[in-house]
Formats: C-alpha cells, sequence, structure tokens
C-alpha cells in the first residue's frame, strides 16, 4: 500500500512538471473562439468618383479700370504742383462723364527722383536730376456702354496712362447657380457613361463637394490697344462676354 501511495505521488508531480512546463514553453494556449461568417454579410462598398463642369456665358456690367498723371519737372514742388493740378482736372472729367464720386478712388501715389547726364555733357561732367510724381485713380465705370468716353474724358483732361479695362459682373450669385446647376448634370451623365461602360449601375450620391478657384474671366482691351498717345478719340472698346465656369467632384455608389 504504501509502495502504491509512493507510484500516484510521483505520477501527480511528473503531471505537474509537465503541466508547468508547456504554460512556461507557451505551448498550452486557448483555442481561439471561431464565428461564422453571416452569408448575407455585403461587401466593401464600390463607387466612382467623377468631376462635373459647367459654363455660362453671360453679359458684364461694370468696368474697372486704372487712370494715372505721371509728371516729370526739374524739382519735387513743380512735379508735385503741377501733378495736383492736372489729376484734380482728370477727377472733375471723370464725374462730368458720369462716374460717382464713391465709384473713384485712390490706387496709388509716387514720388521718385531720376538721375541722368544729358547728351551733350561731357564724361567728367557731374549728374542732374529730374523729379516723377504719378498718382493714380481706379474708376468702376457702371455704365459699360460709354467705357470709351469716360477714357476720352480722362486724356483730354490730361491723363497719360491706364492700366487696362476689366470688364466684371458685379452680382455673380445668379450665375453661379446656373453654372453649378449644369456642372451637376455633367456629373451625373458621366456617372452613367461610365457605369455603362463597365455593366454596373450607378447607385446614391456618396459625396459631393464643389471645386474651389474657378472665377469669371475675360480678356479685356490693355491700355495699349486703346492708345494712349493721344489723337482724334479713342479706340472702341467692346464689353463682350464673360465666361464662369464652376466645377463640382461628385462620388456615387455603384450597384
Amino acid at each position: 500500500m504504501q509502495k502504491s501511495n509512493i507510484i500516484i505521488t510521483t505520477l501527480t508531480a511528473v503531471a505537474v512538471i509537465l503541466v508547468s512546463g508547456l504554460f512556461l514553453s507557451g505551448r498550452w494556449q486557448t483555442a481561439a473562439p471561431v464565428y461564422a461568417q453571416n452569408d448575407s454579410g455585403s461587401a466593401a462598398q464600390r463607387y466612382i468618383t467623377v468631376v462635373g463642369e459647367g459654363v455660362v456665358n453671360i453679359k458684364p456690367d461694370i468696368a474697372k479700370t486704372t487712370i494715372g498723371v505721371e509728371t516729370i519737372k526739374a524739382t519735387v514742388k513743380e512735379a508735385s504742383d503741377e501733378n495736383q493740378q492736372t489729376i484734380s482736372q482728370v477727377l472733375e472729367a471723370l464725374k462730368a462723364a458720369g462716374v460717382a464720386d464713391d465709384d473713384i478712388q485712390t490706387a496709388g501715389f509716387n514720388i521718385f527722383t531720376e538721375q541722368f547726364f544729358p547728351p551733350e555733357s561731357g564724361p567728367q561732367s557731374e549728374p542732374q536730376y529730374r523729379y516723377h510724381v504719378t498718382n493714380q485713380v481706379q474708376v468702376t465705370i457702371r455704365d459699360i456702354d460709354k467705357v470709351g468716353d469716360v477714357l476720352d474724358a480722362a486724356i483730354e483732361a490730361g491723363a497719360n496712362s491706364t492700366y487696362g479695362v476689366e470688364f466684371q459682373l458685379e452680382d455673380q450669385e445668379a450665375a453661379q447657380s446656373d453654372a453649378r446647376a449644369l456642372a451637376i448634370e455633367s456629373a451625373n451623365a458621366k456617372a452613367a457613361e461610365l457605369a455603362k461602360l463597365t455593366n454596373v449601375s450607378v447607385g446614391q450620391v456618396l459625396s459631393v463637394s464643389e471645386v474651389i478657384g474657378n472665377s469669371p474671366y475675360f480678356s479685356a482691351p490693355s491700355a495699349q490697344a486703346y492708345g494712349m498717345g493721344g489723337g482724334g478719340g479713342g479706340t472702341p472698346i467692346s464689353a463682350g462676354e464673360l465666361q464662369l465656369t464652376m466645377q463640382v467632384q461628385v462620388t456615387y455608389a455603384l450597384e
């Protein structure tokens, strides 16, 4: 009986040692649970992303230009006094041509010195100086049929520089809405075409965003085209049309 107890005790000790060894070696692990996948589970959603563009042509309703007077004299005072007198005449002429006070804004006033050597002077002669005074105003013309008349009036009053004519649409909201609607139509058509080519169907819209950075643009006649050199009357200026472009990016689910 004593011998049997010794054998049982020995076997128990061996079992404990074996179990401990399995834990320590990391070979005793709990089986990971297994979950059955539902056959009706949905697969990863498929989608398509396109960019639609809408373009509208619209008539501008205002024009903006910058008109300037530059005066060059031997002294700063002479240049400044004459420039002030001339720009005052230009402002009065603009108002007489129908431009409101609120539509005239100073755009720049500059004075700088120019050093030069007269052609007849010798190599050892002293440099001479003359002074430039420039005064510029930005003008908004609300009757675009009179842009040429306004520029003519400014030139006759003493203006000797302009910096282009830019035609704009003052209130762009309605035009932007029209262009945006056309952009959505374009996106829908693109998505439908791509889906047809790949034998799928277009589903609901997942996301839509507007591409930022598009604005109306128009290539207006420049000051050089207008001809600031004087002569009989100014070159007729045509307002043409503005082209407003809107783009949208739309993501659709595929079915």
